[in-house]
């Protein structure tokens, strides 16, 4: 996680938003449909759509200057950045909060700290946590996320502290000591690690939030220069059935994730290594995999949810647009958001960071005591704030291979349809629906003038509904409400 340069820009605020005039309600077309939603069937259910802030980004949220710096977000900013993150209003309205289990020994920028710095001499010996309360900025933050509604706190860890593994320290991969295959001359420290784990989820329980899910590992495949720790699919199900009861025991009632693979090809083979151990299968509640390496081509090889648990795409300089060709724009995330949801059948979509500095491609850029905003924000605003948790996917058809369209059934009610226009011209989509349509139709817009823009752009009548597209676009229906 190096520091990327900074980059000095103006400031956007909330009321930066651009709503341009709405476009007339469509004719409803009297031709062939252009495809069907089918609101009374059911594919995946929905946990929500998340983002994190571990490595000292929840601090800089919360006002600490960045490193080369001499000034923070004010308080003021500080709320327009939660809001724009958590409210469902003003915002994304996310979800889920991906927080990071620290592993380092001091507090500095780009470093997690563990809750035990200290070898307490062995892996038998007493241990020696240290909890500050504060976990670089992120027990603030899950403080203020639970006060917007967030129920759903995901811990991860990318590395137990050095002494616990056969490389003696938390960076540049290296192994659990204790795992088959690695021989370390302080012990079997499989059994302490997961002790640690669960001791982090009851500092969080004593400020009040409680964990729902908690993971071990992240890119168990890779070794890189920052906090890592190599697991393979076998050393991944060994530890499973150490850690699924340990969890258990707690009486915290969370839910075990596996395995935050850096590829999703790579999480297929940890997820199948898993599900064939049927004493490691029964403990993992979600398998959890990156699209980094590799990406989503299909579903994992399991019956349990699955999460897109951490992507922000590759690029060098930050990036506020839309539809630039960069790979890193705003159409590019409401792409994958289709494809992981649709091709990868899955549960949840988790962004990388939600905010931070220099050349990010998180979804918003803190720069002393401004921000800016991405494109990238308000593509997954268009899902997340709509989408809500609890929601089911159901059987959604276009007849142009130019649409790409999902809809979903919220607990409440209320139906969403998404539609991602990838043609350079307008167009319409006149959709069949199985049962008429009751309550309001209301339309949002995004697109490289709109930001999730109310407009009169959907009308139905009966059993149709009619959608009129702008060119290169993301349009959000929401029917009763």
């Amino acid at each position: 996680m190096a520091v990327p340069r900074l980059v000095r820009r103006t400031a956007l605020t909330l009321g930066t938003v651009m709503a341009l005039a709405a476009p007339a309600a469509p004719a409803l077309a009297t031709g062939a449909p252009s495809g069907s939603v089918d609101f009374r069937s059911g594919l995946q259910p929905i946990d929500g759509f998340g983002f994190a802030q571990p490595f000292q980004r929840a601090s800089l949220m919360r006002g600490t200057p960045a490193p080369g710096n001499t000034e923070g977000l004010p308080p003021a900013k500080q709320r327009e950045v939660l809001d724009l993150l958590l409210s469902r209003d003003k915002g994304a309205g996310l979800s889920i909060l991906r927080l990071g289990i620290g592993s380092s020994a001091d507090s500095v920028y780009d470093h997690m700290r563990t809750i035990q710095p200290t070898d307490p001499g062995g892996p038998d010996a007493p241990p020696k946590y240290e909890w500050d309360g504060d976990d670089g900025g992120q027990v603030w933050l899950a403080k203020q996320a639970k006060a917007y509604g967030v129920k759903r706190f995901y811990a991860d860890a990318w590395s137990a502290p050095g002494y616990m593994k056969d490389n003696g320290t938390d960076a540049n991969g290296g192994t659990l000591c204790g795992l088959s295959g690695t021989t370390c001359a302080s012990g079997d420290w499989r059994q302490a690690y997961a002790n640690y784990l669960v001791q982090y989820a009851r500092f969080y329980r004593r400020e009040g939030i409680k964990l729902t899910d908690i993971g071990f590992t992240n890119e168990p495949d890779l070794t890189v220069s920052y906090a890592s720790m190599r697991f393979t699919p076998a050393q991944a199900a060994e530890f499973i059935k150490i850690f699924g009861p340990t969890v258990k025991r707690s009486g915290l009632g969370m839910k075990v994730a596996c395995c935050d693979v850096a590829g999703w090809t790579g999480q297929q083979e940890y997820t199948a290594a898993i599900e064939a151990d049927p004493q490691a299968a029964k403990w993992v509640a979600t398998h959890t995999g990156h699209p980094y390496v590799s990406p989503v081509t299909g579903p994992l090889p399991t019956e349990r949810h699955v999460w897109m648990s951490e992507w922000s795409p590759n690029g060098t300089t930050w990036n506020e647009n839309w539809d630039d060709g960069s790979g890193y724009d705003g159409f590019t995330i409401a792409e994958d958001i289709h494809r992981t949801l649709t091709t990868g059948n899955a549960n949840a979509y988790v962004f990388w960071f939600g905010a931070s500095i220099g050349a990010t491609r998180g979804l918003i850029q803190l720069d002393g005591a401004n921000y800016n905003v991405s494109k990238r924000l308000w593509a997954l605003a268009a899902y997340g704030r709509f989408i809500r948790p609890g929601a089911t996917r159901v059987s959604a058809t276009a007849t142009d291979p130019a649409l790409k369209l999902t809809a979903y059934r919220n607990a409440d009610g209320t139906k969403v349809v998404e539609i991602l226009n990838t043609a350079t011209t307008r167009t319409q989509a006149a959709l069949t629906l199985d049962r008429p349509a009751l309550g309001r139709v209301t339309s949002y817009l995004t697109d490289g003038e709109h930001s999730l823009a109310k407009t009169g752009a959907a009308r139905a009548h009966g059993k149709r509904l009619a959608v009129d597209l702008a060119p290169r676009s993301l349009t959000t229906v929401v029917l009763g409400r």
